[in-house]
């Protein structure tokens, strides 16, 4: 990469004359100027705009740190926050942590060290508390989003997780469905206790009673959707909301492979709206949480200075999946 100090020696100048012809200073000499400028053509000399803002003490690099960078759910966020944030001027730098929190803190200190403008943050599931962020990212803005930290000072944009659930849970109920259990996802994240409060108050509100047996806790992908069905099905169960899309495609794996027909035996109703809940046969009903909006959401409230919680309501999507009375 071409530097300063390069197209200083090929023009036999100083590289303080290069950086102030390049930066417009009229203490140059018009024809230096115009000197370094085609100098700098030539060598294909590129502005390092990451070093200059940090020498002025700016930055336009906002991070995102998210679990998964293959759930449609998360890259749909990311591409919401980074057209408001491209628009405004910013780069984005998007860190995966593979839901290990131990990950997780390495990002949120590299991205304090980049001296990140923001860091959007949804926390990896194995993350104990949220006392280890501030500690790692100082007073870096945090913007947290879906899976967040209440204890934890900051803007918050999340979803209306209890009433997406209690929305999923009442639809299972209304088509007939006579046990339903749910695949809860991790009590770490406060997405997941809320979701598993909607589903109960659902029961509750229709009479029925809050059956501990018949809620898998620490589901969150396929293959613990699949071994949850198989215990559901043992516990009787004729349904099942889950947390989550990956959860409800393992489910419906274990009920196929048992030979159980969806939706005339069994319902099942996942959260996120992924991309394959339109294409597995029978097509999945599920909670769109619209991660779009979430990602704009986000980057309005870095951008405005908001510290408030935002909450995105969730959309129920009715599919094959629990349609019995279609």
């Amino acid at each position: 990469m071409t530097t300063i100090t390069d197209i200083a020696l090929a023009l036999g100048i100083t590289p303080s004359t290069v950086s102030r012809a390049l930066a417009g200073n009229p203490r140059v000499k018009e024809e230096t100027r115009l000197a370094v400028l085609q100098m700098a053509q030539e060598m294909g000399y590129e502005r390092n705009v990451v070093a200059s803002d940090l020498r002025r003490g700016l930055s336009r690099i906002v991070g995102i740190v998210i679990p998964r960078i293959n759930r449609e759910f998360f890259s749909n966020c990311i591409g919401g926050a980074e057209k408001v944030l491209k628009d405004a001027g910013y780069n984005v730098i998007i860190c995966q942590t593979l839901e290990s929190y131990q990950a997780e803190i390495k990002a949120l200190k590299n991205l304090k060290n980049y001296r990140a403008a923001a860091i959007f943050l949804s926390h990896a599931i194995d993350a104990p508390n949220g006392k280890y962020v501030r500690e790692a990212i100082g007073d870096t803005p945090l913007i947290q989003f879906d899976r967040v930290f209440p204890d934890v000072p900051g803007a918050k944009i999340v979803g209306a997780n209890c009433e997406g659930a209690y929305k999923a849970t009442s639809h299972l109920i209304k088509q007939g469905y006579k046990r339903i259990g749910a695949l809860a996802g991790y009590m770490t994240s406060q997405a997941y206790i809320e979701r598993l409060a909607g589903y109960r108050l659902a029961l509750e509100g229709a009479g029925r009673s809050f059956d501990n047996n018949i809620v898998f806790y620490d589901t969150l992908v396929r293959e613990n959707g699949y071994l949850a069905a198989q215990k559901a099905l043992e516990a009787g169960c004729d349904a099942l909301y889950c947390s989550g899309d990956f959860t409800a495609l393992g489910a419906m794996d274990a009920l196929k492979e048992k030979g159980v027909r969806i939706p005339e035996e069994f319902g099942l109703v996942g959260t996120a709206n992924e991309g394959f809940t339109a294409l597995t046969s029978p097509t999945i009903s599920t909670l769109s949480q619209h991660p779009y909006e979430m990602g704009q959401a986000a980057a309005h409230a870095f951008l405005d200075g908001r510290t408030d919680t935002q909450v995105i309501p969730m959309e129920l999507i009715i599919r094959q999946s629990s349609n019995k009375k279609h």
